[in-house]
């Protein structure tokens, strides 16, 4: 999995690319606390290449927990910028740090 992030020069904005290999799935989404982990909202779209891709503008100087869903199940990006515990879930999540 891969989290690419680009500042944009003009706004106070970073676009993040979640890219998720995934090639058996037939849908992945993210959620986050930057949806109101709404998975309605963030579908990603499946490339020819097996993987799964999109992109969000979120304002920078701040953090997001966030997760993948794939066919229904939550998974964590090992490449997460951190990990915070969620008593909620009892699980932890990715954290976007931007």
């Amino acid at each position: 999995m891969a989290i690419q992030k680009q500042y944009l020069k003009s706004k106070p904005i970073c676009k993040v690319t979640f890219t998720v290999p995934a090639e058996a799935a037939q849908e992945v989404k993210v959620v986050g606390s930057f949806n109101a982990w709404n998975s309605e909202e963030t579908a990603l779209k499946k490339l020819k290449n097996g993987n799964f891709k999109g992109s969000i503008n979120l304002p920078k100087d701040q953090s997001y927990e966030f997760r993948y869903i794939i066919d229904g199940a939550y998974t964590n990006d090992d490449q997460a910028d951190e990990f915070w515990w969620n008593d909620f879930g009892a699980t932890e999540n990715g954290v976007l740090v931007l």
